[in-house]
């Protein structure tokens, strides 16, 4: 099968990329590498079944494909939030030209929604029918509305022109590949740590969030691409922790010495995030499986590596 991933040099849309080589499949990757990187497919790129394309969604592009994985968009508030208007326009504009291109070539779409559509959730957990609490005009609704419009413009395309759809509403995700400087909290925390510097958490450390490992995402997506259900489906663990607890297990990891400084809550931080993971269960036979301590080991083991190889002496030096 010949399937377009947007955002493929990203960090899950490297691992999405790595299980669909190793299925056999012929794999086309889409990025503008705004936060991508090459490392993350470097293994890949004389590979015969596999295409690099340096390309920006916001313009339109030609090409076949049978399946469309469309994950493109900054997703971390530091990427998403340093230009708005870029954010938003990869969301509308970006969105609608993947669209269009799915209803040319007729191939299966899938769009990587996001939890952020529920907003600071009144409901808890989330369900799949909570229509959320947004501030439209926040500095987070770039992304937040951004994904919405995204989810609005899927199903219309699909009312109106009977593209095949899947949305995926993708909650916290981390594990390897996770850039150093995204500001979410699993890499903030891991970073500090390793670097010997004060834990950040803000607010007083009770909001919660739930943290699903990137290869247990990339199974849920590929299930929903391949599966009847159109969506939305929510995609992440469902167990919570509190961001104190999240601290107090970077630092049983790293640094139990480590010290951690308190911060401001940032404007619309959401108080509590959980999915409710029903639907998943039940129409795609898919829960999480790797628990968050050993999740944190992998995590931890690849950011020391990148760490380490970054303060190496150059050989010339």
């Amino acid at each position: 099968m010949r399937i377009l991933v947007t955002g493929g040099a990203g960090f899950i849309g490297s691992h999405l990329i790595d299980r669909l080589m190793a299925e056999g499949h012929e794999v086309l990757c889409l990025d503008n590498f705004y936060t991508g990187h090459k490392r993350n497919i470097l293994k890949w790129l004389d590979n015969p079944y596999f295409e690099l394309i340096r390309h920006d969604i916001t313009e339109p592009i030609r090409l076949e494909a049978d399946q469309i994985y469309h994950l493109a968009c900054p997703a971390s508030p530091i990427h998403y939030q340093f230009n708005p208007v870029k954010t938003v326009k990869t969301n509308v504009m970006g969105t609608l030209n993947m669209l269009g291109l799915a209803k040319r070539v007729k191939a299966r779409f899938l769009l990587a929604s996001t939890s952020e559509v529920y907003g600071d959730p009144e409901v808890h957990p989330q369900t799949e029918e909570y229509r959320g609490s947004v501030n439209p005009i926040g500095i987070r609704s770039c992304y937040d509305e951004g994904k919405r419009i995204a989810e609005t413009l899927a199903f219309d395309y699909h009312r109106q022109n009977d593209v095949d759809i899947r949305v995926a509403r993708i909650f916290n995700t981390y594990g390897p590949r996770m850039l150093e400087n995204d500001g979410r909290v699993v890499s903030n925390l891991i970073v500090q740590a390793l670097k010997g510097i004060p834990l950040t958490v803000y607010g007083d450390g009770s909001q919660t969030r739930s943290f699903c490992y990137v290869s247990d995402l990339v199974e849920g997506l590929m299930r929903l691409m391949n599966g009847d259900y159109i969506g939305p489906v929510n995609l992440g663990n469902q167990d919570e922790y509190t961001i104190s607890q999240l601290a107090t297990e970077v630092q049983k990891l790293i640094n139990p010495h480590a010290e951690v400084k308190y911060e401001p809550l940032p404007q619309d931080d959401p108080r509590r995030r959980r999915p409710d993971i029903t639907k998943a269960r039940q129409l795609l036979g898919w829960e999480p499986k790797v628990p968050l301590q050993e999740g944190l080991q992998l995590t931890v083991a690849d950011f020391q590596s990148r760490i380490q190889s970054s303060v190496q002496p150059s050989p010339l030096s």
